[in-house]
């Protein structure tokens, strides 16, 4: 019985790596295992930096200490997501905008602590979130679409991989309502 097209092109492996790891994902040195972050206290186990490991008093004392790659982008202003908020109704509700950034925020940084939002700062009409991450940009204007309705734009840069999220609703909001 003759073998399918499928079949044959699934058993292919030229052009894979041995390790399948996507190439960004290649480390310069690897850690020694657990390795704790003295800034913000997530733990690099199984190849990974988590805030959900189980942490126990022999894993503290067994654990190398150093400084994770998210605070030390955080610590050096390094931003890869860049989300403008403009529009009437942004103006008109800040602090519920800020309130729900800091909500993705935290949801992001339990499970990805690499993920973090560096800043939100007011320039004149806009508000600006600066993140460690493409996808928290992304993973922010996705939810305050999704909340508050909006229209959303994304931009992502070729040279560094940036990615400039945009969200904008210009209507006001009606006297009363959130």
């Amino acid at each position: 019985m003759p073998k399918g097209k499928g079949l044959i092109r699934s058993l292919s492996r030229r052009g894979t790596r041995q390790d399948k790891k996507p190439r960004g994902a290649v480390k310069a040195a690897p850690l020694a295992e657990p390795t704790v972050c003295q800034c913000c206290g997530a733990i690099y186990s199984h190849r990974t930096w988590r805030r959900n490991h189980k942490a126990t008093m022999a894993l503290f004392d067994r654990a190398a200490w150093t400084v994770c790659p998210g605070c030390k982008q955080a610590e050096a202003g390094q931003y890869f997501g860049r989300v403008l908020i403009r529009g009437a109704y942004a103006v008109a509700n800040e602090n519920t905008l800020r309130q729900r950034i800091r909500n993705v925020d935290a949801r992001a940084r339990f499970t990805q602590p690499e993920r973090r939002v560096i800043s939100v700062a007011r320039e004149g009409a806009v508000l600006e979130v600066l993140t460690t991450s493409q996808k928290l940009a992304h993973r922010i204007v996705r939810e305050l679409k999704k909340a508050f309705r909006g229209r959303a734009t994304y931009h992502w840069s070729d040279d560094d991989g940036s990615l400039i999220a945009t969200w904008q609703r210009d209507d006001a909001p009606p006297a009363g309502a959130r």
